[in-house]
């Protein structure tokens, strides 16, 4: 099994900036990629930023230039800071992480989500 927790969510003025965090923890054996998705109240969710094992980027049109996805692999924990945020920028943010985890004498692929955190950009 594997656990997200999510942190640093909450209201955060326009032009300001929040970090987001998510630890997993559970018995992994590696991890491929962990990202960040978004959803808006009425809207579909979205890849927001994603990093691999091997520090590949992705990062949402919008976004880019703002939001920096960063890990550490020692604490299996990804991080989004978030600078300049913008109303429009307001959503859930869920956590996910994809990798294999044992499940003795098995190993098996995972892709988990956060359970979200609620950033509120708003004057």
């Amino acid at each position: 099994q594997v656990q997200l927790v999510e942190s640093g969510g909450g209201l955060v003025q326009p032009g300001g900036s929040l970090r987001l965090s998510c630890a997993a923890s559970g018995t992994i054996v590696s991890i491929n990629a962990m990202g960040w998705y978004r959803q808006a109240p009425g809207k579909e969710r979205e890849l927001v930023a994603f990093i691999t094992s091997g520090d590949r980027i992705k990062y949402l049109d919008s976004v880019k230039g703002r939001f920096t996805i960063s890990r550490d692999s020692a604490k299996n924990t990804v991080y989004l800071q978030m600078n300049s945020p913008q109303p429009e920028d307001t959503a859930v943010y869920y956590c996910n992480v994809k990798g294999t985890l044992e499940i003795w004498p098995l190993q098996r692929n995972f892709d988990s989500w956060g359970q979200g955190t609620l950033v509120t950009v708003s004057s």
